[in-house]
Order: structure tokens, then C-alpha cells, then sequence
């Protein structure tokens, strides 16, 4: 169940998230549905409303996963000898 937002927290609609993060609403119902985003339904209509901070949380935790992603296929790529400094494995 997705969590209740503080009182103070800034509220976004579920567009305004979608629009911030560059994808459908329905993508930000399941990102509040499995947990990644905060967010909760509100008024008569039970609209969805999501906290402005978990989506700078999301977008971080997103940042992160690419850099750790990109470090990882870095090392991959790398040949040992290149890495124990005894020149370079690649024939010419």
C-alpha cells in the first residue's frame, strides 16, 4: 500500500510526475504501486497525488543505478594486464 504523504510534503498530480519524469501516468501509478514513488489517492475522485520529494528521490536513485551501470560495464571491458599495468592485451 502506498504510503501517506506528511502533511507539509508538496503534492504533484500523477501528470505533473509524468510530465517531470518523461513518462504515462500509468507508469507513475506503477511506480507508486510498487513502492518507488510516495504517493497516495486523494478527494472524491481518488485521484492519485505524489510526493514532489520522492520524485527527486526516484530520479536519483535512477541517476545512480546508470553511473553504477556504466562503471560495471567499464570494468568489463577492461583486460586484466591493462588493469595490473603490464601493458596492453590487445593485439595490433
Amino acid at each position: 500500500m502506498p504510503d501517506v504523504p506528511l502533511p507539509d510534503a508538496r503534492l504533484l498530480t500523477a501528470a505533473q510526475a509524468a510530465e517531470t519524469l518523461a513518462v504515462d501516468v500509468d507508469e507513475v501509478v506503477a511506480l507508486i504501486l510498487e513502492g518507488h514513488l510516495r504517493g497516495t489517492r486523494v478527494g472524491t475522485r481518488a485521484q492519485w497525488r505524489v510526493e514532489a520529494a520522492s520524485v527527486d528521490d526516484y530520479l536519483e536513485a535512477q541517476t545512480e543505478e546508470v553511473r553504477r551501470m556504466a562503471l560495471w560495464r567499464e570494468s568489463q571491458a577492461a583486460s586484466f594486464p591493462e588493469l595490473w599495468g603490464r601493458g596492453s592485451a590487445h593485439a595490433d
